[in-house]
């Protein structure tokens, strides 16, 4: 796909993610943290655009490997702003990271975020107050959605 084809594609996308957290009641004012993520099957060109992402000023993740359903192994990061949930400012940061993946030859996975607001009850996952104890720790401590 060319990188003005992706680019469309990519906007749109982020003015649909952004209008359904925002319907969904996601705080309108509140810093995001954003995760765009990567991919490649060549570490080294991986390497390479993480590099690229930290010098425009993303924070950058450590590469993971990751085995697809078909055996294959692919690498991938995240490179991570934080800004209000505004569309100008993802299509900014969209822009520069898609023409960054493909000047390094990686893919550009798209971006994912996190609903901010009052807390987001999770199916089947109510608290009860009779757990409230000093025993009682819960190691994750986050019911967000991520989008």
């Amino acid at each position: 796909m060319s990188v003005e084809r992706q680019l469309k594609e990519q906007f749109a996308e982020n003015l649909e993610i952004v209008d359904a957290l925002l319907a969904d009641g996601s705080e309108p004012d509140a810093e995001y943290t954003i995760e765009h993520h990567f991919s490649a099957t060549n570490f080294d060109r991986l390497e390479k655009a993480a590099v690229d992402a930290f010098k425009l000023g993303f924070e950058v993740n450590d590469a993971e490997e990751m085995e697809l359903e078909d055996g294959s192994i692919i690498f991938c990061f995240d490179a991570i702003a934080k800004h209000k949930l505004e569309v100008p400012l993802l299509d900014k940061a969209c822009e520069q990271l898609i023409q960054l993946a493909a000047k390094q030859k990686v893919d550009y996975d798209g971006w994912g975020t996190y609903f901010v607001g009052d807390e987001v009850e999770v199916e089947g996952d109510e608290e009860d107050d009779e757990f409230e104890d000093d025993e009682y720790e819960d190691d994750n401590d986050s019911d967000d959605k991520f989008h």
